[in-house]
C-alpha cells in the first residue's frame, strides 16, 4: 500500500485574542504609537513582543492592554499561529485526498493549552509532537480597526513568546524531515528555529523533501539592526534551500533591504529561492518562481474582487482580516499537494504555481467572513465548499 502523502510544520502556534473594534486614531491609542522602527511602540499591521512594548510604554502590558481597548474583552478567542493556522487549513482542503497534515509544537500547562488541545480536535490537522514544557502558551493579542486603509482594515499584533522559546531544532524528529513538503511558519516567533533555518532546511532538501518557508514580522532583528536586512537563519544561502518563499509587503522589503517589491523580488532572484509570493493586503499578489518543480515565470494576481464586492455591499457579513495571511499559505499548501497527488505530477515532481496561487488567495479571501484565522468546520469538506460558493 502507497504511504500518504506528508505535510509536516512547525513554527508558531498559539493563543489570539481578537479585540475589535479598536480605533487606531483614538486617544487612548495615541500615547503607544511607535515613533521609530523597533523600538517597542504599536504600529499598523505590526507586531510588537509585549516585553519590548513595556520598555517602550513604561507601563506594565496588561494595564496598557486595559485602557487601549477600553476594557472589553476580546470578540473571539482563537488558535492562530502562521504555522498551525495555515496547515489547518491545508488538512481541511485536503478532505478525502490521501494526504496527512502534521504539526509540531510547543506549548505550557495552561488554559491555552487546554483550549488548543480542544480546538484542535474539531479540526482534520495530526499531531507530529506538540511538547509540554514550563512556561506558558504563546499568545498574541490582536488589536483590528475595520476602518482602517479606507474600510480594508488592519490589525496590529502583541505577541507574548512564552513556551516558543524552548521550542528547539532536536524537537523534530525524523519522520519530520522524510516528508513531502516541510513547511517552516513564522519561526522569527521561535527563536532556537528561526536561528537554526539553515541548517533545517539543508536537512529538509537531503531528505528530498520540497521546502516552504512563510515569515513573520520578525521584531527582534527589527529591534537589533533596524537600518540592516533582516536575515533568514545565518545567511543569505539559507535562501538557496527554499523551494517556496511566502512574505507580506513589509517582510519581503526587511528582508531584501529593498524599498519596492520590484526591488525586492529582483534581489530574491539572486539568492536561489525557487520561487517567492509576496501579499499586500487587499492589494494584488506578487511572485516569481524559477526551479525545477515551478518552471520559471512570474507576474501578479489580484484579490478576489467577488469578495471585496460582498463586504462593500453588505458590511454584516465582514469578519476581520486576522489569518488572511496565514490561510493563503494554506491553500498554496494543499494546492501544491493536490497537484503532487496526481499520478502525472507526482511521477514529474511539477507543480503549476499560479494555480495554487490562485486557490491561496481564495483561501485569504475567505476569511475576511468569520472572525480569527482558524475555521471550525461543521463536516469536512466543509470549508472548501464555501470558499468555492463566496470566493
Amino acid at each position: 500500500m502507497e504511504k500518504a502523502f506528508t505535510i509536516s510544520g512547525t513554527g508558531c502556534a498559539l493563543v489570539d485574542y481578537l479585540y475589535k473594534p479598536i480605533s487606531f486614531t483614538g486617544e487612548s491609542f495615541q500615547c503607544y504609537l511607535s515613533m521609530k522602527p523597533g523600538d517597542g511602540g504599536l504600529s499598523p499591521g505590526k507586531l510588537v513582543f509585549s516585553e519590548e512594548f513595556e520598555a517602550f510604554s513604561g507601563t506594565d502590558y496588561l494595564v496598557a492592554r486595559e485602557r487601549i481597548t477600553q476594557g472589553k474583552p476580546p470578540v473571539a478567542q482563537n488558535i492562530g499561529g502562521p504555522s498551525i493556522v495555515s496547515l489547518i487549513h491545508a488538512a481541511q482542503m485536503l478532505a478525502g485526498k490521501p494526504a496527512e497534515v502534521r504539526f509540531y509544537g510547543s506549548k505550557g500547562q495552561d488554559a491555552g493549552a487546554a483550549f488548543i488541545e480542544d480546538r484542535l480536535k474539531l479540526t482534520p490537522l495530526k499531531i507530529g509532537k506538540y511538547k509540554t514544557v514550563s512556561q506558558y502558551t504563546p499568545f498574541t493579542d490582536v488589536l483590528s480597526d475595520p476602518d482602517y486603509d479606507n474600510g480594508h482594515g488592519e490589525r496590529i499584533f502583541i505577541n507574548n513568546i512564552g513556551a516558543a522559546r524552548e521550542m528547539r531544532p532536536d524537537d523534530l524528529d525524523d519522520a519530520f524531515f522524510q516528508s513531502d513538503i516541510v513547511v517552516f511558519g513564522g519561526t522569527a516567533l521561535v527563536p532556537h528555529l528561526h536561528l537554526s533555518l539553515l541548517e533545517l532546511l539543508k536537512k529538509a532538501k537531503a531528505n528530498h523533501a520540497m521546502t516552504l518557508v512563510n515569515t513573520v514580522y520578525d521584531f527582534l532583528n527589527e529591534k537589533k539592526n533596524p537600518a540592516a536586512p533582516w536575515p533568514l537563519g545565518r545567511s543569505t544561502e539559507t535562501f538557496d534551500y527554499i523551494d517556496l518563499l511566502i512574505t507580506d509587503m513589509e517582510e519581503a522589503l526587511r528582508l531584501s533591504g529593498q524599498q519596492t517589491v520590484e526591488a525586492a523580488l529582483a534581489f530574491f532572484k539572486t539568492t536561489g529561492v525557487g520561487a517567492v509570493i509576496v501579499t499586500h493586503g487587499a492589494k494584488p499578489v506578487h511572485y516569481f518562481y524559477q526551479n525545477r518543480i515551478f518552471g520559471h515565470g512570474g507576474g501578479c494576481k489580484p484579490v478576489s474582487q467577488k469578495v471585496v464586492d460582498a463586504i462593500l455591499q453588505n458590511p454584516e457579513l465582514a469578519g476581520d482580516t486576522t489569518g488572511c495571511g496565514d490561510n493563503l499559505v494554506g491553500g498554496v499548501i494543499a494546492s501544491i499537494a493536490e497537484q503532487l497527488l496526481t499520478p502525472q505530477n507526482r511521477a514529474t515532481a511539477k507543480v503549476d504555481l499560479e494555480e495554487a496561487i490562485i486557490l491561496g488567495i481564495a483561501s485569504g479571501g475567505y476569511t475576511c467572513f468569520y472572525h480569527g484565522g482558524t475555521f471550525f468546520e461543521a463536516f469536512p469538506g466543509q470549508k472548501r465548499q464555501l470558499i468555492a460558493l463566496n470566493c
